[in-house]
């Protein structure tokens, strides 16, 4: 139970006070030291009175319903709406940061609007939505918030995702993954040089993360590599990232490789050309990968799903408008009868492209 210290603040479980006199955050690898009062790098945990608390509990940046498609996750209830939600603030530093209004905000009016967990679940609900995503920044650091948002929506038969770099310490990661259904990783490149350098973070602790949702939880996964020029998109680093893929997490976590666009401090670079994406998609085919995607263009041929045994189309996409689907009540392929990896109905959604903005 959620332990409220007054206002939006409430306390925290995972830190322990240093011989200094400060106090040390353990909910993820940064593992910020803190004195009195001040916060650490994502800004909305902070040290007062020597102990760790969450200062936003229940303030958001706002609520959209998105298609699920837009998270993205293709073989999770595709063609259905989800609330999707953040709040401010992150732990990692990534230069490129696409959403660094809402991620690097260190203005608490950027949390404009307030809504109890409760509440949230009920609006999913009444907006006929699946699921409810805890995305725009990382659900890692509003750990308090997200869980319980995530216990209101499995009282109502709601699921829950999580759209994360899976920068997280094990103890608070078991917790956190308890209360989720889905998760999209951000698996933002692979090589420690990159995430030391660009995010201010490294690679192990999200592999780390990776094999444990894999093999240790039931949590559907997806990965998500955005591609930079010249910074993550080689192709010994593509060929070394999909082997260790299919080798560590198996052939069906599906890949989605999508496009930067110069944003925040990196500015520099150029967009990601078509032809690296599909370059990636083909790689990760070679490489065993039975599900690989193309994200942030126009390629249905490159959005859809395939049947991995006979080649067919088993779900069409442009963009996040579903086409066609020829998948059998079992979610396997009409054609050839093998399954397709993945949570779905018998029939899809049909949210289509739509993104409205909710409030609560």
């Amino acid at each position: 139970m959620t332990t409220f210290l007054g206002g939006d603040t409430v306390a925290t479980r995972y830190w322990h006070a240093l011989d200094d006199g400060r106090v040390q955050c353990d909910l993820c690898p940064r593992f910020c030291k803190l004195h009195e009062s001040q916060r650490g790098l994502c800004f909305v945990r902070q040290n007062l009175d020597s102990r760790i608390v969450m200062t936003s509990y229940g303030r958001s940046s706002g609520f959209a319903v998105d298609p699920i498609e837009k998270k993205p996750l293709n073989h999770f209830l595709p063609g259905s709406p989800v609330l999707s939600f953040g709040t401010a603030g992150c732990n990692l530093a990534c230069k490129f940061c696409q959403n660094w209004d809402i991620s690097k905000s260190r203005e608490m009016d950027t949390l404009t609007r307030r809504a109890a967990p409760e509440a949230i679940a009920n609006a999913a609900l009444a907006h006929g939505c699946r699921s409810v995503a805890y995305t725009y920044n990382d659900p890692v650091i509003f750990h308090e918030y997200a869980i319980d948002t995530a216990q209101a929506c499995r009282d109502l038969g709601l699921k829950s995702v999580a759209v994360t770099a899976g920068y997280v310490c094990p103890e608070p990661r078991v917790e956190f993954y308890r209360y989720m259904d889905a998760a999209n990783v951000d698996l933002k490149a692979f090589s420690e040089r990159f995430y030391r350098k660009v995010t201010g973070g490294h690679l192990q602790a999200v592999l780390d993360t990776l094999l444990y949702l894999q093999h240790e939880t039931q949590v559907w996964l997806e990965l998500t590599t955005l591609l930079i020029p010249d910074e993550n998109d080689s192709e010994a680093e593509l060929e070394a990232m999909t082997q260790w893929v299919v080798e560590h997490l198996g052939p069906e976590v599906p890949m989605h490789f999508t496009a930067f666009h110069p944003d925040w401090k990196m500015t520099d670079k150029p967009r990601t050309p078509l032809s690296t994406l599909l370059r990636a998609r083909q790689i990760a085919t070679k490489n065993g990968v039975r599900y690989a995607y193309v994200g942030n263009v126009h390629d249905k041929a490159a959005e859809s799903t395939y049947c991995h045994q006979c080649g067919e189309m088993l779900i069409g996409r442009d963009w996040y408008v579903l086409s066609d689907w020829n998948l059998n009540a079992a979610g396997g392929c009409r054609f050839c009868g093998t399954a397709c990896a993945g949570l779905f109905e018998a029939a899809p959604g049909d949210w289509g492209a739509k993104r409205i903005g909710v409030s609560i």
